[in-house]
């Protein structure tokens, strides 16, 4: 059973995992073998894709919401304007009305020689053609405003389908990659399952990680990650306390280097799988472990955030993550919290 994650960095969907760690046994040495990179190549570029299309369907998406937002609002002004012409059009007729109860069908001259007051007259009269021209000019400016409403709540709404109709190609788009990304993952995870059961891993493949370029010092070993297992922890699934600190991440994740260093060991059987441990100034190593892919050599000199490896579920592992521990020497039994070692390097997990 896993820990509840104490902090979450943006997860994957993956599930929680736990080592089961037992004594190491032998670690054979790396040899290359015949399965080739092609899986360990596939799995990283189609996360590269996944990132992407998830970036876009997610830009998509917001843009979407904002421009449907958009056409409801024009659609709320639109119905305001509309009360308020039939408004104005009430007012119109009331005055019409008005004005043919008072002799409106009568000629003004006709008017004022029956009027007992004819300047009273001629200035009721004036009076009433202010107010039909101000009452006129409001109709025309509400019907004026009300067709350029129009206007833009058609383009808005056609902009908001347009956006979603998109969105939607996204969504099929990004489902098909991550059908995809789960078959190669698991034929990796194949591979690696056979390397490690025969004893002979294969070599360091070198995959294209895309250009990094970061003046930090350290960073955690995955980008995005739940954290499960800590340090120290107890369980039924160990047969002693939990010596490192797991991050539940997917099959063929990145893992990349806590630091600069240089590579001590690359090797695969035991416990940990396929694994790798670097070495880092002030005497400290890192341990990388339940790998399904390796990208350096031993004795390589790493930079940190340089992907080193894929994350797996290889040696004594109930699911996939990354198994990652900070050392004082390069063997197990000599580890301290990764937690608060990152944090006294300002870096929060």
């Amino acid at each position: 059973m896993s820990q509840r994650p104490r902090r979450t960095r943006s997860s994957l969907v993956v599930p929680a995992a736990l080592c089961a760690l037992v004594a190491l046994g032998g670690t054979p040495a790396l040899s290359v073998g015949a399965d080739g990179p092609e899986a360990s190549a596939e799995v990283a570029r189609l996360y590269e894709e996944a990132s992407k299309a998830s970036q876009h369907y997610e830009e998509g998406r917001r843009a979407a919401e904002l421009q449907k937002a958009e056409a409801q609002r024009i659609e709320g002004l639109l119905a305001e304007e509309r009360r308020e012409s039939a408004v104005l059009h009430d007012d119109l007729g009331r005055i019409a009305r008005a004005q043919y109860r008072n002799g409106g069908d009568i000629p003004v001259a006709a008017q004022m020689l029956l009027s007992d007051d004819p300047e009273e007259l001629m200035h009721g009269q004036r009076a009433a053609w202010q107010a039909d021209l101000a009452l006129n000019n409001a109709v025309a400016k509400s019907q004026r405003a009300e067709k350029k409403l129009e206007e833009g709540q058609r383009k808005a709404t056609a902009a908001w389908l347009s956006l979603k109709k998109r969105n939607d190609e996204l969504a099929v788009l990004k489902k098909s990659i991550a059908s995809r990304l789960q078959a190669a993952q698991w034929t990796l995870q194949g591979q690696a399952d056979s390397s490690v059961a025969a004893g002979q891993c294969r070599g360091a493949v070198r995959l294209d990680q895309p250009a990094f370029a970061s003046t930090r010092a350290w960073m955690p070993p995955v980008e995005r990650y739940e954290l499960s297992a800590g340090f120290d922890s107890a369980g039924a699934r160990w047969a002693h306390r939990h010596t490192g600190q797991d991050f539940a991440v997917d099959i063929g994740t990145p893992v990349r280097s806590a630091g600069d260093g240089r590579v001590v060991s690359v090797t695969c059987g035991g416990a940990f799988g396929i694994q790798i441990v670097v070495r880092h100034a002030g005497g400290y190593y890192t341990q990388y472990a339940h790998l399904s892919s390796v990208a350096v050599d031993q004795g390589e000199q790493v930079k940190a955030g340089q992907w080193i490896g894929q994350s797996g579920t290889t040696g004594n592992s109930t699911g996939p993550h990354l198994h990652f521990e900070v050392r004082l020497t390069p063997y197990l039994g000599s580890g301290v919290d990764p937690v608060a070692w990152f944090a006294q390097r300002g870096v929060s997990l």
